[in-house]
């Protein structure tokens, strides 16, 4: 079961006025993410995070070629989450996979601020992850 649930994932990637939702949610994950019991280390974060960003810059030059690349970037987490030790990856991408979602099946004329939403969800769990202790 994700630690976030759909509903949620839902309203921080679609609704601009959900930013106070994404902290609650993103500063809860993280610290979760940061736990012992978890241990996700920030290079694990951050090989996923590092795409999301290249895919980021590619947005303003390219955007067809950049949609691409996140879609692309499903099978990518699917393959980190079976290949990483330990359920940090996997609880990481249980998460990011259905909000990643909500911005692949966005209209056209929303995807551009649903990605941006995105990444600034990723970009908090990660924040909050480092906060919280993650190594």
């Amino acid at each position: 079961m994700p630690f976030i649930d759909k509903t949620d994932i839902h309203k921080i990637i679609t609704d601009p006025n959900s930013t106070q939702l994404l902290v609650k949610r993103s500063k809860a994950f993280g610290r979760h993410l940061a736990s012992k019991e978890v241990n996700l280390s920030t290079s694990q974060i951050r090989a996923i995070f590092g795409e999301v960003k290249r895919i980021q810059a590619q947005w303003d030059i390219n955007q067809s070629k950049a949609f691409r690349q996140l879609i692309l970037l499903q099978p990518k987490m699917a393959y980190r989450k079976r290949k990483e030790r330990g359920r940090g990856v996997r609880e990481l991408v249980d998460v990011l996979d259905p909000a990643l979602e909500e911005v692949i099946t966005s209209t056209e004329q929303n995807r551009l601020d649903n990605f941006q939403r995105f990444v600034e969800f990723f970009e908090a769990i990660l924040a909050y992850h480092r906060a919280y202790g993650g190594k």
